[in-house]
């Protein structure tokens, strides 16, 4: 751990992924907090036209506070320049960044690990119509995307070949998964810790880009009101999730938690969101950790 005070920190934001704008308005919250908290902070817009190397050599940058999201931000990428800068950063490190983000690589590893999750397939191409073993509904989502960007809900054959050409738009090979019904829950791990859980209930009919970034009718219960015995299988799934990827510093797991308690899980996120509508920020809050102290505590576990 490092306090990083006499430190120049850099928090990169924007970037060139589908979630730029939730990423400004991440890397804004984080810098307004570490300033507040008397830390020097430059913020990097990273563009298409700026070399984000140049940036940082410019701003003689000595931590990176990473506020980027989806594609070159959580993929391993950011990571690997930082790296071969020698610059530390938040956040998780090159491989556990990619797998992560890989939702058939880590699909294959909570598998392995036997961490229960929905099950799977890959679609080979749009027109590929082998799904009927999963009954209806299910879901269908890119592999190499967030913010449930391009994710579908099929509830029957007619809606699948829309779902699967939405999903070819975006980046990765699609994957097809089993629907759990029942609550959708996450977990925010800080360090090694596990912070409060939360079950979210859109007034969409899920939780896509609108329902957690845009939309201000859908509801974060804190913590989920499910039992005891439940809550406790999600909080050991979320850690071994986390612990199965390699992430470090601080990941939000999202869970569906089926009517017999089973949690399955979903994701992990290593770059959660940041924003007023975050989850991340919402969990820490509730452990009494405000969003300022949250910010400064990733900052100290900065990947080196």
């Amino acid at each position: 751990m490092t306090d990083w005070k006499s430190a120049r920190v850099g928090v990169i934001m924007g970037g060139l992924s589908s979630e730029r704008e939730v990423s400004l308005e991440s890397g804004a919250g984080v810098f307004a907090a570490l300033t507040q908290r008397g830390y020097e902070v430059r913020a990097i817009d990273w563009t298409e036209d700026k070399r984000l190397a140049i940036e940082l050599a410019a701003g003689r940058i000595e931590v990176v506070w990473n506020a980027l999201h989806g594609t070159f931000g959580e993929d391993g990428a950011i990571q690997g320049l930082l790296t071969c800068l020698g610059i530390p950063y938040t956040g998780s490190g090159i491989l556990a960044s990619a797998l992560a983000m890989d939702k058939v690589a880590s699909k294959r590893i909570f598998d392995s690990s036997g961490v229960p999750t929905p099950r799977w397939r890959l679609v080979e191409r749009p027109g590929d119509d082998r799904l009927q073993d999963f009954g209806f509904p299910l879901v269908v989502k890119p592999a190499l995307e967030g913010s449930s960007v391009g994710v579908s809900i099929v509830k029957g054959p007619a809606e699948v070949a829309g779902a699967l050409a939405l999903a070819a738009r975006h980046r990765g090979p699609i994957l097809v998964e089993e629907f759990i019904p029942g609550a959708e829950v996450c977990f925010g791990v800080l360090g090694d810790e596990i912070l409060d859980s939360i079950e979210i209930r859109p007034a969409t009919e899920f939780y896509d880009y609108d329902a957690k970034y845009k939309r201000d009718d859908t509801q974060y219960l804190i913590p989920a009101p499910l039992p005891a015995a439940v809550l406790a299988r999600g909080r050991e799934v979320s850690l071994a999730a986390h612990q199965a990827l390699g992430c470090q510093g601080y990941s939000r797991v999202d869970l569906r938690i089926d009517p017999a308690g089973e949690p399955y899980l979903l994701e992990v996120n290593t770059l959660p969101g940041m924003t007023s509508h975050s989850l991340i920020p919402k969990a820490a809050a509730a452990r009494g950790i405000d969003y300022a102290e949250l910010c400064v505590r990733i900052l100290t576990a900065a990947h080196q």
